[in-house]
């Protein structure tokens, strides 16, 4: 029987998995949620935009005291927002940007024209209500693929469970039949003992003994024999499906976590992009229409309407994208991978490719090879019918019909207002039929694009089981050589702490902790590309072009050498191999945990690497208190650093990444003390925040970086060219 004990283990591992699962629930709640308050965003944005212009037409007299009165309204409508979420997304949405530029214009506009008015009733209010539509029915469409998404991966959830619970199930079994196994062994020891164990006897007696125990004793023995090989029997039995289950598990478990990742990476990102198909092109098309008609009517206008051109111009999906999921970074960014739980004992968390069960996963592994070839083929295809269609869709809404001008060319006189240009815009025979052309290639879109992401779920899950077995497979070949090469890396590691940080990184560092802590918008304001050429090649040969108190340099280009350093590395400062391990914190809402989690990820890293790391971010979070004076608070300088330290590996969406890594890189800022370790547990050059005894800075708290030496083996940071401990490339 188990014990409570162990009851109670079970329950406490299924409830681990239940509110991990619990949370990933609510977090696609929220999704839906989010994606529904865009959509309504949308529509209210379309509705105020269509209310705006048809206000606007009904103005023919005062018109620039009308028009003040219609900006102050909608001003005002948008000051009064009670929602602060709502408010703060208004404001970085470039849709919404175009709509606050489109109110500070129309305050700037002086007086009325008819064919303006017969433009905003007859051309533009009609484009915005298509757009509203469009909107509203690719968004059903788009949550309806995205509501499927989340049922499916539910159900890989709900198997991960199922497969776990038969696990348990077996591993308990074979846990009571070893026990019953040792019960059986325990007995054929009594019963041989007691046999030995006899009391002598008188010859005549002992003799009528013998002959009538002997067979009773010989039966027991047999039966004790045959119930312990009946154990023996079963014992292995329930052992071997024991260990399947253990696999069974296992590759469930790496198919889930792939298919969460993949959800949160690839899928989320191609519902937004699906609910947004056409909507910024079109809302573009509109905008460029009233501008057209508006640097017509007036020249005066053209310095205000060119602003508004470059918000139009800025209408980009992929940046709105990245905004979106940067406001709800805790429900866009991956949930922590699921780990292996050990059941009652069971601690090996990893797959057995021993014998008998080696040759399976031999023969798994090459079905699933077989099995992903043909995957990809077919997946392609689709893909290639999908971006097809797309390209199809994005022609339609980009056709390039917002140019009014030769509305104008007769319309310097009042006895005729009426447009034609308006009338053959809503009046063509082919209207109807564009649009109906444009929602069934909308229709196959989905369907392709469906039938492209479960293909891609497929694949997901196939390729992480296919990679672990052959994983598995290919360590087992290699142990002594792992084990060899562990003893290699342990000693070189040991040598690595000894490296000091590169002369080019430590001397720029010092140079701008002596005169720049308080420079605005250092790290983000290009210097001169010939000085920052001409520093660079001075290092290049050996020589420090800052050493010294004197402060003849750009600091903008001082920071650009800075930056270009670590851009220019063969393989940015933070390994690609990492990069999904570092990324799943950013869901965490406690920056406290982030940090440890982010600690626990780079003990992997070389000791050089992570000395720099160390030097590095510490003068970054120095820098980073000065913000009131330079404006580069963690998340400024995030942004200006997270590209050229950690890129985004190939087949990730670059901009919803982008957002993850930023955040990632503030993180690494603000907690660099937590998450590097301290000069006795990793030796080498650390970056000292001066005292105020010093009098080279220009701030009376600005004092120049210490390079401290805790051991005394430890090398000197002066170097030529030659000691620089990474590997950077020569441009």
């Amino acid at each position: 029987m188990t014990s409570p004990a162990k009851f109670r283990k079970d329950k406490e591992i299924v409830a681990e998995y239940e509110t991990q699962v619990k949370e990933i629930r609510a977090q696609l709640v929220e999704q839906l949620k989010c994606l529904d308050q865009q959509c309504e965003l949308r529509v209210q944005l379309l509705q105020d935009l269509q209310d705006f212009f048809r206000k606007k037409a009904e103005i023919e007299v005062d018109y620039s005291r009308n028009l003040e009165k219609l900006a102050e309204r909608f001003l005002t409508k948008t000051r009064s927002t009670k929602d602060h979420l709502l408010k703060k997304e208004q404001s970085i949405l470039s849709p919404v940007n175009c709509w606050n530029l489109l109110l500070l214009q129309v305050k700037r506009e002086s007086r009325d024209h008819a064919t303006l008015s017969d433009l905003y009733l007859n051309n533009i209010i009609p484009r915005f209500a298509q757009i509203s539509e469009d909107s509203g029915r690719l968004f059903k469409k788009s949550k309806e693929v995205g509501v499927q998404l989340q049922e499916d991966l539910m159900k890989v959830l709900n198997e991960l469970y199922t497969v776990m619970k038969t696990y348990h199930m077996y591993n308990t079994d074979s846990i009571n039949a070893e026990s019953k196994l040792k019960e059986a062994e325990k007995q054929e020891e009594k019963q041989m003992g007691r046999s030995d164990r006899q009391t002598p006897r008188s010859p005549d007696t002992l003799a009528s003994i013998k002959t009538d125990e002997k067979p009773v004793r010989r039966s027991s023995v047999k039966k004790i024999e045959k119930m312990k090989e009946k154990r023996q029997a079963k014992y292995t039995e329930n052992r071997l499906k024991a260990i399947k289950a253990r696999n069974e598990y296992l590759l469930a478990l790496e198919a889930t976590n792939s298919c969460v990742f993949k959800y949160y990476i690839h899928d989320l990102s191609d519902i937004i992009d699906c609910c947004d198909l056409g909507y910024h092109a079109s809302l573009h098309r509109a905008l460029r229409t009233y501008l057209s008609a508006e640097q017509n009517v007036e020249t005066s206008k053209h310095s205000g309407l060119e602003t508004l051109d470059g918000a139009a111009e800025s209408l980009e999906a992929n940046g709105d994208k990245q905004k979106l999921m940067e406001t709800y970074n805790n429900v866009f960014c991956p949930p922590a991978r699921f780990d292996f739980q050990s059941h009652m004992g069971d601690t090996m968390g990893v797959m057995c490719a021993q014998q008998p069960v080696e040759s399976e996963l031999l023969q798994r592994c090459q079905q699933l090879q077989s099995r992903l070839s043909t995957l990809k083929i077919e997946n392609e295809e689709v893909k290639k019918t999908m971006e097809a269609t797309l390209s199809t869709i994005q022609d339609m809404v980009t056709v390039e019909d917002f140019d009014v001008s030769d509305c104008f060319h007769h319309s310097n006189s009042m006895e005729s207002v009426k447009s034609t240009f308006s009338e053959s815009y809503l009046s063509k025979p082919s209207l109807a039929k564009r649009r109906a052309n444009q929602q069934e290639t909308e229709q196959f879109y989905f369907t392709k694009l469906k039938e492209f992401l479960e293909g891609r779920n497929l694949i997901t899950k196939l390729e992480a089981k296919h990679d672990l077995i052959e994983k598995t497979l290919g360590e087992s070949q290699k142990t002594d050589c792992c084990l060899a090469s562990g003893r290699r890396n342990s000693s070189v590691r040991k040598q690595d702490s000894a490296e000091a940080i590169p002369l080019m990184v430590e001397s720029c560092i010092r140079f701008i902790s002596r005169h720049g802590l308080q420079h605005e918008g250092i790290f983000r304001v290009s210097g001169s590309q010939v000085e920052v050429n001409d520093i660079k090649n001075a290092f290049e040969r050996g020589e420090d072009p800052l050493a010294g108190d004197q402060n003849d340099h750009d600091m903008d280009s001082i920071a650009g050498v800075l930056k270009l350093y670590f851009r220019g590395l063969d393989h940015a400062l933070f390994p690609k191999e990492v990069f999904h391990d570092l990324i799943s914190c950013v869901s965490m809402e406690s920056l406290q945990e982030r940090a440890v989690h982010i600690k626990k990820v780079l003990q992997s890293l070389p000791s050089k690497t992570l000395i720099v790391m160390r030097y590095l971010f510490a003068f970054l979070n120095h820098l980073s208190q000065y913000s009131e004076d330079n404006m580069m608070d963690p998340y400024n300088l995030a942004i200006c650093f997270g590209p050229t330290l950690m890129s985004v590996p190939e087949g990730n969406d670059q901009v919803s990444c982008q957002a993850h890594v930023n955040e990632l890189i503030k993180t690494i800022i603000i907690h660099h003390d937590t998450i590097f370790p301290g000069p006795q547990d990793l030796q080498g050059p650390i970056y000292i925040i001066p005292g105020a005894g010093d009098d080279f800075c220009d701030s009376p708290h600005c004092e120049p970086p210490l390079v401290e030496e805790p051991a005394p083996d430890t090398v000197s940071v002066r170097h030529n060219s030659e000691d620089v401990t990474l590997n950077h490339s020569n441009h």
